[in-house]
């Protein structure tokens, strides 16, 4: 019997030029050590991977970077703005991203409140627009506001990345309901970032019909982060493939597996 997972082998998505088939984007912080986070990536067959330039050791050339661990040939680097509160910050670490690491890619985040790390709407608008001026590819971090959704793909997003529970908190998808209703309406790759906690949470994710997955804790601090990595994977690729077989309806009352009409004596 043909293996059908082979089949999502086609199954590709992209951000502008760049194309992917690995529907899962780890992050780089919170590894016990640089070449766990190595092995990790690896084992989670990820093809991009989200670096806050902020944590990135670009002066100091006699101590590791995590740079040093990270297969260029085979992943894309995604800067992100992590830790900037403003728009003003978060521009100009774009801007250093950019020039650092010779990529347009950005992943938009301006945090809001610092007890929750949720992001700041209006500031998230207002950076991604000033950053579509200035040419860079922006994939916003964002709440499961459909509106606010709507608005980034409006101004020129590629991407758009709401949120399924706080950073960190691995809480699962709290909202369900908001994520298929920005689904929906995005004519655009939708990103559930943050807040995944373990693998039946992807899935559940990959089979409401997101593009893809961005985590980071989930793996990072598990016990076992390359098997957690691996799990993540797997997972990933069974909700993907449920979403594309297609779900049966949800019903209050039993239907017979076994059908009776046509069998002797039951007319």
């Amino acid at each position: 019997m043909p293996n059908l997972a082979q089949n999502l082998s086609g199954d590709t998505w992209r951000i502008g030029q760049r194309e992917f088939r690995s529907r899962l984007v780890l992050g780089t912080g919170k590894y016990p050590d640089f070449e766990t986070m190595r092995k990790a990536h690896e084992i989670s067959g990820t093809e991009m991977v989200t670096v806050a330039i902020r944590r990135v050791n670009l002066s100091d050339k006699s101590q590791p970077s995590l740079l040093d661990f990270i297969d260029k040939k085979k992943i894309t680097l995604l800067p992100n703005t992590a830790g900037c509160y403003t728009v003003k910050d978060a521009i100009l670490t774009a801007e250093l991203a950019r020039e650092a690491l010779q990529t347009d890619l950005v992943k938009l985040e301006v945090i809001g409140d610092e007890k929750t790390l949720f992001p700041d709407g209006p500031g998230t608008l207002e950076a991604a627009a000033e950053l579509i001026k200035r040419k860079f590819i922006v994939m916003p971090y964002i709440t499961d506001d459909p509106i606010a959704c709507k608005r980034l793909e409006e101004m020129g997003c590629p991407v758009i990345m709401p949120l399924a529970a706080p950073i960190g908190s691995g809480l699962g998808i709290r909202n369900p309901y908001n994520l298929r209703i920005i689904i929906e309406q995005a004519k655009i790759p939708v990103i559930v970032d943050a807040g995944v906690g373990t693998a039946s949470d992807a899935a559940l994710a990959m089979e409401l019909g997101v593009t893809a997955l961005l985590m980071n804790t989930a793996v990072a601090c598990a016990k076992e982060p390359m098997m957690m990595a691996e799990a993540m994977k797997f997972a990933t690729e069974a909700g993907r493939m449920a979403f594309l077989a297609g779900r049966i309806p949800k019903k209050l009352y039993a239907t017979a597996s076994s059908p009776i009409e046509g069998v002797i004596g039951s007319g």
